[in-house]
């Protein structure tokens, strides 16, 4: 790392933890209680997940993710938005007052684990795709001053958006895991600013990422393999 990017990185690096600070903080505030086991599970394994994550992955990428870079395109400010701030807190409150309040029934706990698996699994897609490719930004722009390529390691073998199709696994299963099934009603709407941003973004890769294009013809899916 060189010298100059420590203080960037570190301030990436503190936000993260604040931002998943605040997240615990308002489900628990919302929930009116603290004796939620999976609940602090869950929110334990964010923690070393996220600090496991930052330690194999590139320090510039930690500074390019803590901000808005140049360039980037204006019609994506919004969506990144949506799926990296609004969304996340927005499955917490409402999964906080479903706790509360008792809207959702009640959920087996083999159900719950069931859900907390394949939260976990959307999560390591997610960090494969972060760890394998140097040029995952935050939000849409293309980084030529960082010598922006194409990927074709990891799970970019398999579908052209791998980090995405992990986040719309990850917040799905996470309204389940906690209790709350009316949490999957802003899950799915982000899911659904999630599939719309994919089209966007890859069709900004194809008109402007040298490479991109023949690559898109050799890994023919988005997000799904045999699907889209």
């Amino acid at each position: 790392m060189e010298p100059e990017t420590r203080p960037a990185v570190f301030m990436g690096l503190v936000k993260v933890g604040i931002f998943i600070v605040v997240l615990a903080a308002a489900f628990f505030l919302c929930a009116g209680r603290l004796d939620l086991a999976m609940a602090w599970i869950y929110i334990a394994v964010i923690f070393v997940n996220t600090g496991i994550t930052s330690l194999l992955m590139d320090p510039e990428l930690i500074e390019e993710r803590s901000g808005i870079g140049k360039d980037t395109k204006r019609w994506d400010i919004v969506p990144a938005v949506l799926m990296g701030r609004v969304g996340p807190l927005a499955f917490l409150i409402v999964a906080g007052l479903d706790v509360r309040f008792g809207w959702s029934p009640e959920m087996s706990l083999a159900v719950r684990i069931g859900a907390f698996g394949i939260a976990l699994l959307g999560m390591l897609i997610t960090d494969w795709a972060v760890v394998s490719n140097r040029f995952f930004s935050g939000v849409v722009r293309i980084q030529r001053e960082r010598g922006h390529s194409v990927v074709i390691t990891g799970p970019y073998r398999y579908v052209r958006h791998p980090g995405y199709a992990g986040a719309i696994l990850h917040n799905m299963a996470e309204p389940v895991l906690l209790g709350s099934l009316w949490a999957l009603v802003p899950a799915g709407l982000v899911a659904v600013v999630t599939i719309v941003r994919t089209a966007m973004e890859d069709r900004t890769l194809q008109e402007e990422l040298e490479g991109y294009e023949p690559y898109a013809e050799r890994v023919r899916y988005r997000l799904l393999p045999f699907l889209w």
